[in-house]
């Protein structure tokens, strides 16, 4: 087998164990489609699909090198994401979140965009994430070629691919499973729990990260 093709195998292999491991993006998913059906779940996916492209984009320009380099800069970012983390088990373990599944108006009015924006805020103020491209995706690139940057592109892509895919997947797991959910009312109470528990716990994670 040609080196480029292994590179390519071991490469996808270890981007869909990352991509799979249980992380903001998943557990937004997962909390959505429950909430509200398996649509909401994709849009969420969605934009927890397209905040990595952006992390991707920081890394190629650079970005990533200059959070890690400023440690103020790096700090606020932390914060402000383990914030809207904060924000999100709280609404979560009141119902009126992600995992929200009354009939009323309010529920009904959460627009796609809305859905895919919380996705996109949620993941793109990890500090980490721009720094975790520029720490993964060389490993995987031959040592002299020609056009580093062009090859950090494709894998980048591809990852972005794959995590597409994997959310994807994940809202289709959990929208065959609502149904059955939330005609339950104490798994509805416990998952309101665990949810709520698993923001604030990544929110923790979050705040004592260091660059």
């Amino acid at each position: 087998m040609p080196a480029d093709t292994v590179l390519w195998v071991e490469f996808l292999a270890t981007a869909l164990i990352v991509c799979v491991a249980p992380g903001i993006g998943v557990i937004y998913t997962l909390s959505t489609t429950l909430g509200g059906g398996l649509r909401r779940g994709l849009w969420a996916a969605l934009g927890c699909t397209l905040v990595t492209a952006v992390h991707l984009t920081a890394a190629l320009a650079g970005l990533a090198a200059l959070l890690h380099a400023s440690a103020v800069l790096f700090q606020i970012v932390k914060y402000a994401g383990a914030l809207v983390l904060l924000w999100m088990a709280w609404t979560t373990l009141r119902g009126s979140g992600s995992l929200n599944v009354s009939a009323d108006e309010t529920a009904r009015q959460v627009t796609p965009g809305t859905l895919v924006w919380r996705g996109i805020l949620l993941n793109l103020l990890n500090p980490k994430l721009p720094l975790f491209f520029l720490a993964f995706l060389p490993q995987f690139i031959p040592a002299g070629i020609a056009q580093p940057s062009l090859v950090m592109a494709q894998l980048g892509l591809a990852f972005v691919a794959m995590t597409g895919l994997v959310m994807a997947g994940y809202a289709i797991l959990a929208g065959a499973a609502r149904k059955w959910v939330i005609e339950r009312t104490s798994v509805m109470t416990w998952l309101r729990r665990a949810f709520a528990a698993s923001f604030a716990a990544l929110a923790a994670r979050l705040a004592l990260e260091r660059a």
